[in-house]
Order: C-alpha cells, then structure tokens, then sequence
C-alpha cells in the first residue's frame, strides 16, 4: 500500500504539469461535443467533424409531455406518495443548496470514493465521501422529452425548474421546437426556476460553477432559451442556423445580467467572463470578449448593482468580506475554469472558497437563501476520457460539500447532493482489494493474455489497438499522467449515458429524496421543504 500511494502521489503531483502542456481546455471546449463556446468566423461544421446542433435535431418529442402541467402533475404525485408514509421530520428548511456534480456517475462516484482512499495510503474501496455520510439516498431518472440520453441543458431545466424539456433548451417547455426563438421568446413557454422561486419568498440567491456562468447546467435557474449554445449575441449567428437574429433573440448572458431571476442574484462565482465582454477589448485573462453588439454586460451590471463587487481572481475573492458586501459577481477565467489539477493555486478559487464565500454573502438574507454549486469539471475529465482528472474534480465537489455542512446549520439548511447525467464509465473485471484504480486489472486479462485497465469508456477517442485489431499492451501507456483512459466505440469525444444518477440529502424534510423518482421532482422536494413556489408545500 505503501508503494501505491508514493505512485499515486507522484502521479498527481506530474498530471498538472503534464496536462497543462498538452491542451488548453477552453481551446478544446470551443470546438468539440455538448461544449458551445465559439466565434463568428469558426463554423460549426468545423468543429472536429462534430455539430452540436445536432444533439437536438430529428428525435420524437410525446405530444402530451410538452405541456408543463404534465411535468408539475407526476411530482405532485410523488411527493404526495412519499407524504402517505409516516414523517418522521417537522422541520422546515430555511435555507436551500442544491450541489451538482455534473457528469457524476455511480460509477464515477465509486472510483472517486477508492481513489481517496489509495491517496491516503489504504486500499481505497472502505473509504467515503463527504456527502455519502448524508442520511438519506434515492435515485434519479434522467431522460428528457425527446432524448433517452439527455445533455446537461434539460436536465437542469428538470432539477431547477421542475419541468422536462427537449435536449438543448433551457427553462421553456418542449412545446417549442428545436433553434425556434420565437417561441422561446414567448413568456407562455417559459418555466420558472427555484431560484424564482426563492426570490418570490424573499429569499436571497446565486449560482457558483466551475464552468462559465452561462453553461447549461447554471443557465437553468436564469434562463429561456431554445438553444443552450447562444451564450453570447456571437453564438446566436453561429448556431443560430440563419434562422435566429441576436436582435430578435436575447443571449443568455443578457438574461443573466438583465432580466429576472438573473439580474437578483446576490451571487455569482465562476468561469466565462468572455460572453459578457465586446470583442473590442480584452478581458482580465489577456483574451478578446466574444460579444459582437458592443456591449459590456459587466458594466452594465455594476450600474445596476453599485453595492456590488467583482472578483478576477482569488486573492480578490477571499479578500471580500462576504457578511456586509450586498452583491458579489467573480468570473476567474475567460472560458470554463481550469481542472483544479492544473489551476494556478495562486490565481483561481476552488470550488471549497467559492462555497464558502457564497454562503457568507448569501446568509445576510434573514429569509435564509437557495444556492446552486456546481461541479462541472467532472463531465469534462469524463468527455475526455481522463479520469485522472474528473474523479479528482468529484474530490473537489466532496470538499465544497464538507465545508457547507461545517458553516450552515443542519436544523434549517436542507443540502441536496446529485447528478444530472451518467457517463458510460466501467470498473471492470475482478480486481483485487486495493488494486490502482487508475492502473491495469492486475488480476484479470482479455482472451490474447493481455492485462486491461480498471476504468473504461463505452466510447471515446483511443481503442489502443494494433494493425491486426488486437488490444496493445498499456503497462507502460497508463504510467502517463496524460493517459487517454480505453474505450470500446471510437467516437470524437466521450458521449453521456443514459443510467439513473444519486440523490444525497441531509437537512429539513432530507427523508423525502429516498427512493426512485424523476429528475424534475427535485426541486418541488427541495420547495415543499421551505414553503416556496406554488406547489403543495409543507406550510399547507
């Protein structure tokens, strides 16, 4: 064991050198699968071979599930299907923070939870993290209206709004057709959020992300779009297919910075400060803003919030001091925020310090207030199959858990802990007890006598076969810190799944997540526990 974890150590001290040198994740992002960040001169039928609009394109939407009332209907059913058994819990929640570990399968919380465990010198299986220690668990459906794998923009308007849409929108119902911003437009389509929700009840506010605060999985508490990838007025003409006009369509940064819920949110802590900047400057990282229309949208922010403050890097962040300050924006990178493995310690927050400021300024409110944090890194390490960086991401999203449980009290803060999406990792084979989980089964080979790795991809970018299709041997391929985790289906970019993902939950009414339920009732549990929005609520 003792071998292991110097290995182990040694590994993850070089990934964050290695992997900085080999691509910059925000130059990857820009051009590959479910990531939407582009410019006007990079077409979209240039992006490795792959065309994001194409996630929403031909797949059959029940006619009956594009009405919202469809939606509200099953989770009235299963929460009051849960109040029939005896109740164990009187408390109400004052306080809501709902933790997304985007990406974050069963799978991938279990090679996690060993990978802990081998860093700190043991065989890894009996360790935990923070959030498995929560009382009570259930499982999640995760299909949306027209896709039984969903992406990571109806599953958000399924957990935040409470209603499940088409693949790609955001806060609208599947009434409205794929790229049709008209329709999105119209406010008889939209759905409102449980950060409305919370407002509405005086409640403060905001979203933390380790990706930019225009990415699908924040843009679910803000956000009506027909189209997760128009981030930017700029977006709106690259994905926009000729057929939307960024004057007639509003941007999703617009949304954030100028419309409600978004223009309310005490909060706001994350990457993508390039959507809300003109293309004539450069932003605080030394990259050009990606908007076309000229407009600065944190000026435009600082006008509508002058007791409010912006943050460009860490020491700025933690500098705040978060019980007076009434408003606080921090963007830390012109994209998506960089895997912690890699991040300049000194220049970037973690997910734990964004947590933790976020609490504090959020905890002024004396109605008490509703947090989104996510961990978005975890889908990425998974896209690209490296694992090596995604389970130490779900590290990370273990450690920001630990610290709202340390400052917030449990006897009024319900704290809910999930996934909206799988990916087809596998732990396979028999491996022994304590076995590198990022090493090869040591205790198992395929049918040619060659030993394989643990962790595997149904699809992904490296098959490592030879000229004969006959699997190589990776014995010294999986030393690289660098290392391209195996897969079976050759695709561009790894692919989400389909599987059911955890629920954790602890707090005010937590009995409640245990079992299995769909997606969207999340957030009507999480309503019903501190007497918000119009559903049936505890108070009743």
């Amino acid at each position: 064991m003792t071998k292991l974890y110097a290995i182990l150590l040694i590994l993850s001290t070089v990934t964050a050198v290695a992997w900085s040198a080999a691509f910059d994740i925000t130059e990857i992002h820009n051009q590959d699968q479910l990531l939407g960040r582009s410019t006007v001169a990079q077409t979209r039928d240039s992006m490795a071979g792959f065309d994001p609009n194409s996630l929403a394109k031909n797949k059959y939407t029940p006619p009956e599930e594009k009405n919202a009332e469809f939606w509200y209907d099953i989770a009235n059913a299963e929460i009051a299907k849960r109040l029939k058994l005896p109740q164990p819990d009187t408390r109400k929640a004052k306080n809501l923070i709902l933790f997304l570990g985007d990406g974050m399968s069963l799978t991938t919380v279990a090679a996690a939870r060993i990978l802990k465990g081998q860093l700190k010198g043991n065989t890894g299986e009996e360790d935990s993290l923070s959030f498995e220690s929560f009382p009570h668990t259930g499982l999640s459906r995760t299909y949306c209206s027209n896709a039984q794998v969903p992406d990571s923009a109806c599953t958000a308007t399924a957990y935040l709004c409470g209603v499940k849409t088409n693949i790609v929108a955001l806060g609208i119902t599947a009434a409205v057709n794929f790229n049709n911003c008209s329709g999105s437009e119209d406010p008889t389509n939209h759905v409102s959020s449980i950060a409305a929700w919370a407002q509405a009840a005086g409640k403060a506010s905001g979203i933390v992300t380790t990706t930019t605060l225009t990415h699908a999985s924040p843009s679910g508490a803000y956000a009506h779009t027909t189209n997760r990838f128009f981030e930017s007025d700029t977006d709106i003409v690259t994905y926009g297919e000729g057929e939307n006009d960024p004057a007639y369509c509003t941007d999703i940064a617009t949304q954030l910075i100028t419309q409600e819920p978004g223009k309310n949110f005490d909060v706001m802590l994350g990457g993508g400060m390039g959507k809300f900047l003109p293309n004539t400057i450069e932003d605080k990282f030394g990259k050009q803003g990606e908007r076309s229309d000229g407009v600065n949208l944190l000026s435009k922010w600082q006008s509508l919030h002058p007791d409010g403050a912006l943050a460009y890097n860490r020491n700025q962040l933690l500098s705040v001091n978060g019980t007076k300050l009434k408003r606080l924006i921090g963007l830390f990178n012109s994209g998506v925020m960089d895997f912690h493995k890699r991040a300049d310690a000194d220049l970037k927050p973690t997910l734990e310090e964004m947590t933790e400021k976020a609490i504090e300024v959020a905890s002024q409110n004396e109605n008490g207030y509703f947090l989104f944090i996510e961990g978005g890194l975890i889908d990425y390490g998974n896209h690209y199959n490296v694992p090596q960086l995604g389970l130490d991401e779900v590290h990370e999203l273990s450690k920001a858990v630990q610290k709202a449980l340390d400052i917030t009290d449990p006897e009024d803060t319900l704290i809910v802990v999930t996934s909206d999406h799988a990916h087809p990792l596998s732990i396979s084979g028999y491996p022994g007890r304590g076995t590198d989980i990022l090493g090869l089964n040591q205790h198992d080979t395929d049918v040619n006598g060659v030993k394989y790795a643990t962790l595997n991809y149904a699809v992904g970018m490296e098959q490592y076969l030879d000229e004969n299709g006959q699997r190589v041997d990776l014995t010294e391929k999986i030393k690289d810190p660098s290392f391209l985790y195996p897969s079976y289906i050759k695709g561009a970019i790894g692919v989400h799944a389909g599987d059911d993902v955890g629920i954790f939950a602890t707090g005010p009414q937590s009995h409640l997540f245990s079992g299995m339920m769909q997606q969207h009732t999340i957030p009507h549990l999480m309503a019903y526990a501190a007497c918000i929005g119009d559903g049936p609520t505890l108070c009743d």
